[in-house]
């Protein structure tokens, strides 16, 4: 087991496991970006990644002859598996030359110095747990960016470039995901047709005032909800307060019939109304829950001051708590903003009228054998970079209100 905590065993394991995770990614980028073939070898990745694991290792306890020789001696491994195996990175057949120099070029720089930063702290010979585990960490972490930041951006990437295409190119490759610059504007062709013959314009707008509504009614009963539970005392207050989040643990498509059905008796299907009143059904908990605790961290003297100078309770929330709770309020309306706009199962449900679809229902009527597959791709582009936008736009204020209220003041 003492093994284990000694360099030149953790070493080669994280260089194998990194080198790895980098042809894989590699490859991926590549091949989405000039169409052509490559892939990992993971025999030939592993044994890369080891011996870069291995001279990568601070000198440590070893000399520098030591490293030299240790350095060359094991570079029989790579070139072994280079020459008689397979290289990490290999191409299909037909795959250009400049494309394979041009993904190990990426390889390289992507590998090589990333394994240096994870092992700069680790010894080549015994480790302490703290250097140890330093290690896995920065590995873990660069891990982590690699992966998460891949399974956004390639998705994206593909939505993205699918749209740019026309029916033919489809149809003769539908992996290929290069674009072709010289059709200039014509590249946008999708998305001029949506809003000219699929009418995206109306359904963006209806979108965007469905999704102000909701957010506008979702604080109109969670901001006096959440002031209740944070401030007043009244019999069940606890039991109130620890249950607000129990309509999530019933999924909605449970709830999808009971609705259909209560819509359609009532006259509220295939109207906007009924999803106006609907969407809150859904915010609610979540804002009384995120409100409640921002509230529980303002200061209750200045509220209390408030009171004795003559101020009525509604008045000491309009005056005193909303102004003091606006990046609370701020985080809330953008969180319940982007659960109305993407919402997909209600609208689905109850909207069957084009003249009243939102985004999301107007995107899945382009999910059709007769409408191209780039019209779709397009719609979902539409639906996405709006939110993205506001998102990464007012990404501070929703951060500052989700945490101001975690500690009380």
């Amino acid at each position: 087991m003492s093994m284990l905590w000694r360099g030149y065993i953790c070493g080669p394991i994280l260089g194998a496991l990194w080198t790895f995770t980098m042809a894989v990614v590699t490859c991926i980028v590549v091949s989405f970006a000039t169409g052509e073939g490559l892939a990992p070898s993971l025999l030939g990745s592993l044994a890369m990644g080891a011996w870069l694991g291995f001279v990568w290792l601070p000198d440590g306890d070893r000399t520098r002859n030591e490293r030299i020789i240790w350095s060359v001696g094991l570079a029989i491994i790579p070139a072994a598996v280079f020459l008689f195996l397979r290289p990490a990175i290999v191409g299909a057949p037909g795959t250009s030359t400049l494309t394979i120099i041009i993904a190990w070029l990426i390889f390289a720089v992507s590998t090589a110095w990333p394994i240096e930063k994870i092992l700069r702290d680790l010894p080549f010979g015994q480790t302490t747990r703290h250097e140890y585990e330093e290690s896995v960490i920065r590995f873990l972490t660069g891990f982590g960016y690699i992966f998460f930041t891949a399974i956004v951006a390639i998705p994206f990437y593909v939505m993205v470039m699918t749209s740019l295409k026309n029916q033919s190119e489809l149809l003769q490759n539908p992996l290929d995901f290069t674009i072709d610059l010289s059709k200039g504007m014509d590249l946008f062709r999708s998305y001029s047709e949506l809003f000219t013959d699929f009418n995206f314009g109306s359904y963006m707008w209806t979108s965007f005032y469905v999704s102000v509504l909701t957010v506008f009614l979702t604080l109109l009963f969670s901001v006096p909800g959440a002031y209740a539970v944070a401030r007043l005392r009244f019999k069940g207050r606890t039991a109130f307060s620890r249950s607000i989040l129990l309509i999530y643990m019933v999924p909605m498509i449970v709830l999808a019939l009971p609705i259909y059905i209560a819509f359609s008796m009532a006259g509220l299907r295939n109207t906007i109304i009924g999803i106006v009143l609907i969407y809150p059904v859904t915010t609610i908990p979540v804002a009384l829950y995120m409100l409640q605790g921002y509230f529980r961290g303002l200061p209750a003297e200045v509220e209390e001051a408030g009171l004795m100078d003559g101020l009525g309770r509604l008045a000491v929330i309009w005056k005193i708590t909303l102004p003091l709770s606006l990046p609370a309020l701020a985080s809330v309306s953008l969180y319940v903003f982007m659960i109305a706009w993407n919402e997909f199962l209600l609208a689905f449900m109850l909207l069957d009228d084009p003249s009243k679809f939102t985004l999301t229902r107007g995107i899945a009527s382009l999910n059709s054998s007769e409408i191209p597959r780039q019209h779709l791709m397009a719609g979902a582009v539409i639906a996405t970079v709006p939110i993205m936008a506001l998102f990464l736009g007012l990404e501070r204020f929703m951060t500052k209100g989700l945490t101001a209220g975690s500690v009380k003041g």
